[in-house]
């Protein structure tokens, strides 16, 4: 057992040992034939017409066996395809030995082979051909299927794709997967079979037959990937430990499964219950094609994929800027990878250096400005105030006033749901950020002073970003637990970074200036049910969930960022426009030119009394700062 082992996870047969087996089969054919149409007595008087019969035989086979390229195929791996090669080949050297047969009897008064000879001879080639070529690939299949580590899987689909993926996991190797059924929405499927196996309908009996079956992981195909979403099937496998995995799309050519990418566990992105926005990205990229780019925040989760997409654009020029020195140099990198032709200057600066910022903007002259760098995190800005204001109010300040001076287009602003009612610093110094840019717009528009577009984006968490919640808790996960949950009631809302991003890039295209956009976010997530269904995931059975209290400045239920009372629609159904109080430019610029200076004292106290005097909603939560909300604000 183990030399046939080793032959069969061997490399590939050389054609010249294929062609060794088909002439042999053909000699054999040859033979087989002969002692079917005559008898012993007989056929000792026919050596010539024998070897005759064989030489016209294998010269035919050989030629056409050439042609179609019957044993330049590795043999474990044969399909239907190519048996039917082989059957070609031999029909066309069967009417070929038949006609030079009849030439030379007609023409020479000589029988070189007799026609029920040849008959019988090309039945017992394909028959012996294909069964080799099956047999093989049977048995290859079986060394190379080690039960130890191969999955019992059932497959989600039954439609082409759902085929085609089947196909695919049968012919890799190693063989990971073993196919034991699929799974249909169709009822009409319900007891089929499909490639030898069973078609179960997705019911309340699906568990049984995965116990049946002992089914260790499901393969969804591509089309039934929103089913993860809509209905509780990966719920139900996930309860009884069967491991879930998503297959990139190759319904038109299963052997494109392993050039698309391997099949992928699925991961908890790809179960929340919300259909991603679709965004006319070719719209987009008329506003960006061609154009001089500059993106703040550049080597952060945000700013890096909004790197990624504008990159896709052809954009004349990308002026990536960040304060944060090795991200900087991967992004650096990457622009090396994927796209060395483009100009992308990768630039370490500070966005709150006026000086610095002006020689930027004085030296590359953007076009667009997509400013995506912020402090983003709650509880660290409940405990650093100051730089909460000098980076999020005073560079955002430096960056629209440069805009204007040097004619920017538009300047994007990447704001979040934490500015709605804000119960925390982070979210006021954003609302701030918002008020300034917001104003600014509405001067420039109403003095016809400057051409810049200033556009506003709000969305709310985004999944995978540094120091988001689900990355935290795969990193406790990996540690064996806990994972920690700040209440157990707490909700968000979710967004995958590509969508978010394209939605700052859609802004961009469609505003006019001044307007705050915002986004149908769909229902929020409990994140108590997220750590537990990534548990789940995980296959891990011993991971504890621990609550540990609401953290300075944190809601427990986020603010619905998108109602027909606060918004206006725009062209896009899933996009709106906030409605929200509007600032007179002189004075809301002067206030904040207050703050910021308030900054440098250093005095949190101080500066959050300022902060709540300039955004009226501004009410802490489980914070320090409460008390500044009973007592008024300090002037």
């Amino acid at each position: 057992m183990s030399f046939l082992r080793k032959i069969f996870q061997s490399k590939v047969l050389p054609s010249w040992v294929i062609l060794i087996f088909d002439i042999f089969i053909t000699i054999t054919a040859v033979v087989v034939a002969f002692m079917l149409r005559f008898s012993p007595a007989e056929m000792e008087a026919m050596g010539r017409s024998i070897l005759l019969t064989m030489a016209l035989v294998l010269f035919f086979n050989l030629l056409f066996f050439n042609l179609f390229h019957t044993y330049s195929n590795v043999l474990r791996f044969s399909s239907f395809l190519d048996v039917l090669h082989i059957g070609m080949a031999l029909i066309a050297s069967f009417f070929s030995s038949i006609i030079v047969s009849v030439i030379i009897y007609y023409g020479f008064d000589y029988m070189v082979a007799d026609h029920g000879v040849l008959t019988i001879s090309y039945i017992v080639m394909f028959v012996l051909m294909a069964m080799v070529r099956m047999t093989i690939k049977t048995l290859n299949d079986s060394f190379n299927e080690d039960r130890v580590q191969t999955y019992n899987t059932f497959i989600y689909s039954t439609k082409i794709g759902g085929v085609n993926i089947a196909k695919a996991i049968r012919m890799a190797r190693p063989n990971k997967f073993h196919l034991k059924g699929f799974v249909s929405d169709d009822p009409a499927m319900k007891g089929k079979v499909m490639m030898g196996v069973n078609v179960y309908f997705n019911d309340e009996n699906l568990i049984e037959r995965i116990h049946e079956n002992n089914v260790e992981a499901l393969i969804v195909s591509p089309v039934k990937a929103d089913k993860l979403k809509e209905t509780d099937i990966a719920d139900r496998l996930l309860a009884e430990n069967v491991t879930i995995y998503l297959a990139p799309d190759v319904t038109d050519d299963w052997q494109g499964l392993q050039k698309a990418g391997q099949i992928r566990q699925v991961q908890i992105e790809d179960l929340l219950g919300r259909d991603p926005i679709k965004i006319n990205m070719q719209k987009i990229g008329t506003h960006l094609e061609g154009k001089r780019v500059l993106i703040t925040g550049a080597a952060g989760s945000i700013g890096s994929e909004i790197m990624r997409q504008v990159a896709a654009f052809n954009p004349y020029e990308l002026i990536l800027v960040d304060q944060a020195e090795t991200p900087l140099h991967d992004i650096r990198l990457e622009l090396h990878n994927k796209w060395s032709f483009l100009e992308a200057p990768t630039i370490v600066a500070d966005i709150t250096n006026q000086k610095r910022m002006e020689d930027i903007f004085d030296k590359y002259r953007p076009e667009y400005v997509f400013h995506a760098a912020a402090y983003k995190h709650v509880p660290m800005m409940e405990d650093n105030v100051s730089e909460a204001i000098q980076n999020n109010v005073l560079g955002t300040k430096v960056l629209a006033d440069l805009s204007v001076k040097y004619g920017v287009e538009r300047f994007v602003m990447v704001s979040t749901d934490k500015a709605v009612n804000p119960s925390n610093v982070m979210g006021c110094s954003k609302r701030i950020c918002e008020i300034y840019v917001q104003a600014l717009a509405k001067k420039i528009q109403k003095d016809n002073s400057s051409k810049t577009q200033f556009i506003t984006t709000r969305f709310g968490n985004v999944l995978g970003s540094n120091g988001s919640v689900i990355p935290l808790f795969r990193q406790q996960i990996e540690r064996g637990g806990p994972i920690t949950v700040t209440h157990p009631d707490i909700i968000r809302y979710f967004m995958t970074i590509p969508e978010a991003c394209q939605l700052v890039l859609e802004a961009g295209s469609m505003g006019n200036g001044g307007e705050i956009f915002i986004f149908d976010m769909g229902k929020p997530v409990k994140i108590l049910d997220l750590a537990k269904k990534m548990i789940r995931l995980s296959g891990r059975t011993d991971i504890k969930v621990e609550f540990t209290g609401l953290r300075h400045g944190e809601k427990l239920y986020e603010e619905l960022l998108a109602t027909k009372e606060n918004t206006k629609p725009t062209s896009h159904d899933k996009i709106m426009i906030a409605n929200v109080r509007e600032y007179d430019f002189d004075d809301i610029s002067d206030d904040i030119d207050d703050l910021i200076e308030s900054s440098y004292y250093f005095d949190p106290m101080r500066i959050v009394g300022r902060m709540k005097d300039l955004v009226p909603e501004f009410r802490s939560l489980n914070s320090p700062y409460s008390i500044l909300d009973s007592g008024g604000g300090n002037k």
